[in-house]
């Protein structure tokens, strides 16, 4: 099993990463785990993951929350779900929320948890790849509203987070994918080895080689600890790791957060931010084109989808990274680099778009 720190003096915790780690959970934890527990979930993974983590909890007063699978319902009404559970069960604030599902799941149960009784305990066991590197640290919680991608939201750091790559076993191939857009992101802004190691092993990942998975997942969250840990509130480095977020959120909200994964829109918007650097003549050429041969090689989108350039700047307006009225932009400069740019004109990100979708 490896272990990942990430460092928030008080707020720190630690992530775990092996295999057959859910049938054991309550071992795992260095700490005791709370009596009074909520284990929000969905359908789709509570048929496998379920029953397993209630056994490891037996002697908890557990109770249960099925939220509907699918982005959209990442929302108030679902918020108000929750709440309404732990109201009607009298937990206290000594209790706490477990989440057991994919990206959705966690920042929906992040979310309760930091507000519920004016803040709970939260214990994040992420079950897709994409939440394993991206949604599970770093203590972003959120729920979506209908003109806008995780608008309503909170950072709240979770106790502790443990993945369990046979959690991965199930997962469809396209949500599989899903998640490497994220782990290609770290090499792209951070870690130009990293890159390199992806360019030369797509294969194994592609093929969902645990050793090779296994690197990758523990290199991304080493990662984002590292970045989370010296910018926890997003004031200035963390901002990178929203590299290809700002074109995907607006790719999700347009598409009313169902024709696209939130990985598949990351892809597309890393190719557009990337084209954007290289028209602007912050990155090489050469670099663009290993960007775009490495997301093809893993079969993720390098072409978004086609809308008018207003609905395009509507949406990216309506971006968190939007300050003082101005668009922001994380492109990067060269593989493993990357800078939050505010000073491109609204024609040649027009422009791009137009080259990229």
């Amino acid at each position: 099993m490896a272990e990942v720190n990430v460092s928030l003096g008080e707020r720190s915790y630690t992530i775990y990463i092996g295999n057959a780690l859910l049938p054991n959970y309550v071992e795992r934890l260095p700490h005791k785990l709370n009596q009074q527990l909520l284990v929000i979930t969905n359908p789709t993974i509570s048929q496998y993951y379920l029953k397993p983590l209630l056994k490891s909890l037996a002697g908890h007063q557990v109770k249960i929350f099925e939220m509907r699978d699918g982005e959209q319902f990442k929302s108030l009404d679902s918020y108000a779900e929750a709440m309404d559970i732990l109201i009607d069960a009298g937990f206290n604030r000594d209790c706490g929320i477990i989440a057991l599902g994919g990206g959705v799941v966690g920042d929906l149960a992040g979310f309760v948890a930091s507000t519920f009784q004016r803040g709970v305990d939260f214990y994040q066991i992420p079950t897709t790849l994409l939440s394993q590197v991206d949604s599970s640290v770093g203590g972003k919680t959120a729920v979506n509203h209908p003109q806008g991608k995780n608008l309503i939201g909170a950072f709240y750091q979770p106790k502790s987070v443990v993945i369990d790559i046979d959690c991965l076993q199930t997962l469809t191939e396209r949500d599989f994918r899903s998640g490497l857009a994220e782990i290609v992101k770290y090499g792209v802004i951070y870690d130009a080895n990293f890159f390199e190691w992806l360019e030369q092993h797509t294969e194994e990942l592609n093929l969902q080689d645990p050793a090779a998975l296994t690197y990758a997942i523990q290199r991304s969250c080493e990662i984002k600890a590292e970045v989370v840990a010296l910018d926890e509130r997003e004031k200035g480095l963390r901002a990178l790791l929203n590299l290809g977020h700002t074109f995907g959120h607006a790719i999700e909200a347009a598409t009313e957060y169902g024709a696209w994964t939130h990985g598949e829109a990351v892809a597309a918007g890393i190719i557009i931010a990337s084209k954007l650097s290289e028209v602007t003549q912050r990155l090489n050429s050469s670099d663009f084109r290993r960007i775009k041969d490495l997301l093809l090689a893993l079969s993720l989108p390098t072409k978004g989808p086609q809308m008018p350039w207003q609905d395009w700047l509507d949406y990216m307006q309506r971006d968190k990274k939007v300050k003082d009225g101005q668009l922001h932009f994380v492109l990067p400069v060269a593989i493993g680099q990357a800078e939050v740019v505010s000073t491109v004109e609204h024609n040649t990100v027009a422009a791009v778009i137009t080259e990229c979708c």
